[in-house]
């Protein structure tokens, strides 16, 4: 049935924001300039945390391994959406192509929850336990806790697009948005949803909340050492080593919880293509912004940087 299907469905239509003329003009070039500040930002990060000796710590390690995922993850996600906005009718992408977009979508999304968690491991580390700070966070457990974060998005990804890519989908199918996020593909199936919806909520809260949870957890523990200090002057000083990572954090769990975890019978094409133009666009450009305006060292780094790469007098 599966390979009948994939004969007679040769490309699916990625609706984009065809039927609504008046704003593809005004968001292409929007998403435009957001992509060259998403590139030119984590690229920066990348450089100065791989030649800067300052930011050689398993939390700027952390923080580079979550850039390179925004780079690809925007690569993924970004180029075809542009040619969607500059187009005044729908795009069609092969059902290879659908299912490629996805399948690195899901990596993508899955590995950053996990480097997230690691990184929020790493505060808890740094605060709570600072004099088994090296050992438990030695460059083979930060290299350990990066390939398992990739590895456990290349699982998750490997299965729901295996699952829902071998459901039916009708002759002519139009997917209402701007990418083949894994709700709208499902919903075009004709058949075999109920499977894939199980399968696709278990993992939303496999890798939504459990990962969130163990955020929070690390953050509590944190807390009480904080509210344990003597001086109000070493609280903020620890804490702000924090905030950044708790931006970043609220940002990329408070947009995936809106988007897969809220009721689905209230929501509306439109406001699933904008929390979804939010999450895939935006937040991989502020993620850079706020780890470099907020943090001493990477502001250091960076001015160090300049002043050798500039001219002497």
């Amino acid at each position: 049935m599966a390979g009948v299907n994939h004969t007679m469905l040769p490309e699916f239509l990625l609706l984009g924001f065809s039927d609504l003329k008046a704003l593809q003009g005004p968001l292409f070039w929007v998403v435009l300039l957001v992509y060259l500040v998403t590139l030119l930002s984590n690229s920066l990060i990348i450089l100065l945390t791989q030649v800067s000796p300052a930011l050689h710590s398993p939390m700027y390690f952390f923080l580079r391994q979550l850039s390179v995922v925004e780079l690809f993850y925007t690569t993924d996600i970004v180029p075809r959406t542009l040619a969607n906005l500059a187009s005044p009718h729908p795009q069609a992408i092969s059902f290879q192509g659908c299912a490629a977009q996805m399948y690195i979508f899901i990596v993508l999304g899955i590995s950053e929850c996990c480097l997230l968690t690691a990184m929020a491991y790493d505060r808890y580390v740094a605060i709570c336990q600072p004099l088994h700070y090296s050992t438990l966070l030695s460059p083979q457990v930060c290299m350990a806790m990066v390939g398992t974060s990739w590895l456990t998005g290349i699982i998750t990804a490997t299965t729901h697009a295996s699952l829902i890519f071998s459901l039916p989908f009708p002759s002519h199918p139009i997917i209402p948005h701007f990418l083949c996020d894994i709700l709208p593909v499902l919903r075009l199936a004709s058949a075999g949803k109920h499977r894939s919806e199980i399968s696709v909520m278990t993992a939303t809260v496999v890798f939504i909340m459990v990962p969130f949870s163990l955020i929070v957890t690390s953050y509590i523990r944190i807390l009480g050492a904080i509210l344990a200090m003597a001086s109000t002057q070493s609280r903020c000083k620890v804490f702000s080593t924090c905030s950044s990572h708790l931006l970043v954090v609220c940002l990329f769990f408070g947009t995936a919880s809106i988007t897969y975890i809220r009721p689905q019978a209230g929501s509306s094409v439109t406001t699933d293509r904008i929390l979804s133009l939010f999450y895939t666009v935006i937040t991989p450009m502020l993620n850079p912004i706020i780890y470099t305006l907020r943090n001493k060292d990477v502001m250091r780094a960076l001015r160090h940087l300049v002043k050798r790469q500039s001219p002497s007098p």
